[in-house]
């Protein structure tokens, strides 16, 4: 079984050496072992690992939440006054070009409200 830094990576199925059917997580209480056992015939192997299922959650971060509102305090970032603020309508907003490959390949722009009380952030 392959371990990663992250936890055991594949844990696989195993398959039964006298009838190939698949071997399934059993524990034997008398012993306090973790075995795999086959449905159909008596064969039993010990589990190499306690790990017989891995559920990894995979999900992606929206780019948005990911920016820091205190870019409306950077100078050297462009301003634009035709874009207002869908949430609280205020006319000047900064706005940039995210740096992500994901990003960069649709050429999206972010822009962020420069009302204090506000720093919406959307793109269009």
């Amino acid at each position: 079984m392959a371990q990663t830094a992250d936890g055991p990576g594949f844990v696989g199925i195993r398959f039964c050496q006298e009838c190939n059917n698949m071997l399934y997580p059993k524990e034997d209480k008398d012993n306090k072992v973790l075995l795999y056992a086959c449905r159909n015939c008596d064969y039993r192997q010990l589990a190499d690992s306690c790990c017989i299922y891995v559920n990894k959650i995979m999900h992606e971060v929206d780019e948005i939440t990911n920016i820091v509102t205190d870019v409306v305090g950077d100078p050297t970032l462009p301003r634009s006054e035709d874009h207002p603020c869908p949430k609280c309508r205020h006319r000047e907003a900064v706005f940039f070009q995210s740096d992500t490959i994901k990003a960069a390949a649709e050429m999206r722009l972010y822009y962020v409200c420069t009302n204090p009380n506000c720093h919406h952030r959307w793109t269009e």
